[in-house]
């Protein structure tokens, strides 16, 4: 084997020389390709810091020992039949990533037995996919023909065409044209002309359609594809794909609002944030990269990266904001938790951000944590770059960030102080994807979550588990209100748990100050999810030298014309320890909460009816961490605990408990909650440190339609007045209370003020 310093040597020669060996684009004016630098110079550079990059030689010493190991093996392009997990989705898969690897592999090395490997396997694929039927599953609105839903096709094509354009040189003009009429067009148009309705329209797994379409496209120099691609399939008034006079296909930019481009104009807020959410946005921004980095080499007049001012950079950092302080996503709508930094299309997005911002020395920090670099440019300058110690850490902030296409379709909140984070979602419903949450929160430390999103009902890729695919519990227990940590009217779910009423509405931000690290706030208020209701949540990130941790408070007001039950749960994670209210449980039989909108899915495991005003305590144990909420109940206020579980035959949804706080037949109600982290516990020395709270009172001394406030003490005699006004936003306003033991006064929509 060559060592690996000269495989680094041969990469810097054939990624600089990639543009130059790409064919010409017809739509490109002659003479327009770049040149490739000389090879001296080239070798000169490489050369003098070949033996510092480590990371780089370690990433393709495991990729060349992977691809070798997969050549030896033999070819296999089976008959498709499986779902996701089953064993031929899993090798058609394994082929496309071991393909594209393949691909890296010739441009570094010029190694024959790559560029054989792949015009072998496409040979094979080219032999079957002309009498290919559609896949037998028949599971998906649109089905593919390699894999069960065409998404997974067109995440072939992305990583296959990167293999194709890698040996493209060393193909005969009939083994070109044999792969391109047998396989890469009619593949192309089955995900597009013929699957229309997967193709063109808003979301994920359009943007995979779309950037597989294109990236084949610009390696054949089709330019039918390729504007297919950027602008989608015209469809017109009748329906119908708009032709011309010749019968070819008529694309227009902004004809359809569909499309590559349709894609980066209506998926995204314009600070980046993308209406599915994170775990979403992490799936597709390797397409949403790859193309544009295609792009940006083959059409450079098109400034894909500065397209609508920069907002694939934008897309990028918020990506990466939005994690906990580990690294891992927030799990919003259909999202399954544990997807981290660490995930492959994550390694590509730092690579390239840094390859195209190279200033941001933070993005590093990152790097150096995924241990990965991709085998090209950008993953060179990052390796370099790190052997050269420039990394800087990588802090996240908080940050309001806007959704919808001009960010003003609601939003999220994220609230941060050291490992601390609070998240809260007030935003759109986040197309098919989006869970019936409105005003919902979760909370992290620094082991994780503390009070959870569900995220999705689903197994991935876990053949056992439905093939992988979202389960039926996802619809009637993931996405229901009562799943999340938010306000539930009547037992029924938020927009009636219609998707299509959802979609037409969303929360507003009230206010949001996060500038003043240790007194972080937001607010924001929701008219739609139930008809002449007003949910009015406000949440704090409270932080003070008095304290060992960041204390949550969550002042949530529901306004009403009628009486309604009103839920509120909260879905801490952890085992409880002690309440200091008493409660009857169930020790011989359970029984569901009800019967309908995720109810039936709640398990009713112990509850008590209060029957005077008081404040009351749960505190709960998770990952060596105390915690304990602190909250004011009423009279006739009920309290149970329960857990998740229930009408599941499957074992489908995990068993995780809940708080839920219940007021019966009211029309105006304030839920005032406060959670801490407070104590440890060693399981060597078996020693509990703090394990008791170290706050004494929660009052609320005023709530109606114009003020809330409450006060806050702690048992060292420290408190903290908080003051909501409900109506007013002027800043410059003054408000001025007399309570019952003093005069409260200040400007704008809100005060928290230490005594």
């Amino acid at each position: 084997m060559i060592k690996c310093h000269t495989f680094i040597y041969s990469i810097c020669i054939i990624v600089m020389m990639l543009s130059s060996c790409q064919r010409h684009h017809p739509m490109e004016a002659a003479g327009k390709e770049l040149t490739a630098p000389k090879v001296q110079e080239l070798t000169k550079e490489i050369m003098s810091e070949a033996e510092q990059l480590s990371l780089f030689d370690k990433v393709l010493a495991e990729v060349i020992a992977e691809v070798d190991e997969e050549i030896s093996q033999g070819i296999e392009v089976p008959l498709p039949k499986d779902m996701a997990g089953g064993y031929t989705h899993e090798r058609h898969k394994r082929n496309f990533f071991i393909l594209e690897k393949a691909g890296n592999l010739y441009r570094i090395t010029k190694e024959n037995k790559y560029a054989s490997y792949i015009k072998e396997s496409l040979m094979a694929y080219a032999d079957m996919y002309p009498t290919l039927p559609l896949h037998p599953t028949q599971k998906s609105y649109a089905t593919g023909k390699i894999f069960w839903q065409c998404l997974n096709d067109a995440n072939w094509l992305v990583y296959v065409s990167q293999a194709y354009g890698a040996i493209l040189d060393t193909l005969s003009s009939s083994e070109r044209n044999h792969l391109e009429t047998q396989l890469f067009r009619p593949m192309a148009d089955f995900l597009s002309i013929e699957n229309p309705k997967f193709f063109n329209r808003i979301h994920n797994h359009s943007t995979w359609a779309n950037a597989a379409v294109g990236m084949i496209g610009l390696v054949m120099n089709d330019k039918d594809l390729i504007d297919r691609a950027l602008y989608g399939l015209p469809i017109n008034e009748n329906n119908t794909l708009t032709k011309d006079n010749d019968g070819g296909y008529i694309y227009q930019q902004g004809m359809a609002k569909a499309g590559f481009l349709a894609q980066l104009d209506g998926s995204f807020a314009p600070d980046g944030y993308f209406t599915e959410g994170p775990y979403y946005l992490r799936y597709a921004i390797f397409p949403f990269l790859k193309f544009s980095q295609a792009l940006s080499r083959r059409m450079p007049e098109l400034d894909i990266m500065n397209y609508r001012d920069g907002i694939m950079t934008k897309a990028i950092y918020a990506l990466l904001n939005q994690t906990d302080a580990n690294g891992q996503f927030f799990p919003i709508n259909d999202a399954q938790k544990g997807m981290s930094w660490n995930a492959r299309e994550l390694v590509t997005a730092v690579d390239i951000l840094y390859y195209e911002d190279p200033s941001n020395k933070t993005l590093l920090d990152i790097a150096r944590r995924q241990a990965k670099v991709l085998l090209d440019e950008t993953g060179l300058a990052v390796s370099k770059a790190l052997e050269a110690g420039e990394a800087e850490p990588y802090r996240q902030t908080p940050m309001i960030y806007g959704d919808g296409e001009d960010g003003s379709e609601g939003g999220v909140g994220i609230l941060r102080n050291g490992q601390t984070c609070l998240v809260m979602k007030y935003s759109a419903q986040g197309m098919g994807h989006g869970h019936f949450d409105k005003l919902s929160y979760s909370l992290y430390d620094d082991v994780g979550e503390v009070v959870q999103d569900y995220g999705a009902a689903r197994w991935v890729n876990i053949d056992q588990k439905g093939g992988g695919r979202y389960l039926k519990e996802n619809q009637s227990f993931a996405k229901q209100s009562i799943a999340h940590n938010t306000a539930v009217l009547n037992s029924t779910s938020h927009y009636v748990g219609m998707i299509e009423k959802g979609e037409l509405h969303h929360p507003f931000l009230y206010f949001a100050n996060y500038e003043d690290a240790d007194r972080q706030i937001m607010s924001a208020k929701d008219t739609n999810a139930y008809e002449g209701v007003e949910l009015h949540r406000t949440m704090i990130l409270l932080t003070d030298e008095s304290l060992p941790n960041p204390l949550t408070l969550d002042l949530f007001r529901v306004s009403g014309e009628v009486p309604a039950q009103v839920d509120l749960p909260l879905w801490f994670q952890g085992h409880v320890l002690a309440t200091d209210f008493e409660y009857t449980k169930s020790l011989s039989e359970l029984r569901p909460l009800g019967d309908s909108y995720g109810y039936q899915h709640v398990w009713q495991q112990a509850s008590t009816a209060i029957d005077e005003d008081q404040n009351h305590t749960l505190t709960w144990f998770a990952q060596g961490k105390f915690y304990t909420t602190t909250f004011s109940a009423s009279s006739g206020e009920e309290l149970i605990i329960g857990m998740a579980g229930a009408n599941d035959p499957s074992f489908n949804l995990r068993h995780d408990p809940v708080l839920i706080r219940r007021k019966p037949a009211v029309t105006d109600a304030l839920f005032a909650s406060v959670i801490e982290s407070h104590g440890t516990y060693d399981p060597i020395s078996e020693i509990p440190l703090n394990p008791y709270s170290d706050i004494k009172t929660l009052d609320v001394l005023q709530d109606d339609e114009v003020y809330t406030i409450i006060k806050l003490s702690t048992n060292e005699g420290i408190s903290w007045i908080i003051g909501i006004a409900n109506q007013s936003l002027d800043q410059s306003m003054n408000h001025a209370l007399s309570l019952a033991d003093q005069q409260l006064s200040w400007t704008g929509p809100y005060t928290i003020t230490k005594l």
